[in-house]
């Protein structure tokens, strides 16, 4: 791969920024094939930090668009269930357990047809609040006389705004299910305590009774 001045040397700038682009985007194309193509990277990508919030997105752990077939979904989980395998990768199998634990879990819940609808409807959120804020900010600046282009209007940057706000839902949902279970194991704890402090007072109740009616 060539670096960027190593062709075009003297063609002037035009030829020098042609083969800057050139450079960057054969630097992509392997960033892409390494990211689909290697263990090691999926297993950093799948356990960095932050990793319980950013795999909470089925879709984004197994890095599919959310429109594709569920035979695309099965064929996808095969490709990285069998990279991110700890027998595949004893040199780092504590971490590869874990990348295969969130890549499994994650196509379990994308078989489950509710919680696959469920996670698409996070993402459609997601999606609606960018589309909706880009429009409320460019109304504003219509407003203010100014002109009305966002950095949104990048096809990019609004699919990385888009992906912010679908994590950020995702969390939220997570966070509010944690403290659902929280409260319901309290609950339980408390109607234990309840429960056992009620038979201890029986307990007690009846071992009088038995005193007071046996032999003088």
């Amino acid at each position: 791969m060539a670096a960027p001045g190593e062709s075009g040397a003297s063609g002037g700038g035009g030829s020098t920024e042609e083969a800057f682009m050139t450079f960057y985007s054969e630097v992509k194309q392997i960033e892409k094939r390494d990211s689909v193509l290697t263990s090691k990277n999926q297993i950093e990508r799948l356990t960095r930090p932050g990793s319980s919030y950013f795999n909470l997105n089925p879709f984004e752990v197994l890095q599919i668009d959310p429109e594709v077939t569920d035979e695309e979904i099965k064929k996808r989980f095969r490709q990285l269930s069998i990279l991110v395998h700890p027998d595949k990768n004893q040199d780092d199998a504590d971490r590869a357990q874990k990348a295969f634990e969130a890549v499994d879990k994650a196509y379990k819940l994308l078989l489950d047809q509710e919680q696959k609808k469920r996670a698409l409807d996070v993402i459609q959120a997601g999606k609606e609040y960018v589309e909706h804020t880009v429009k409320e900010r460019k109304k504003q600046l219509k407003k203010e006389g100014k002109p009305t282009n966002v950095e949104e209007d990048d096809p990019e940057l609004f699919k990385q705004a888009v992906y912010k706000q679908t994590m950020k839902l995702f969390a939220e949902l997570e966070i509010k299910r944690k403290e659902r279970e929280a409260k319901e194991m309290h609950e339980r704890k408390v109607e234990m305590v309840v429960w056992t402090a009620g038979e201890t007072s029986k307990q007690i109740r009846r071992g009088r009774k038995r005193r007071k009616t046996g032999p003088s």
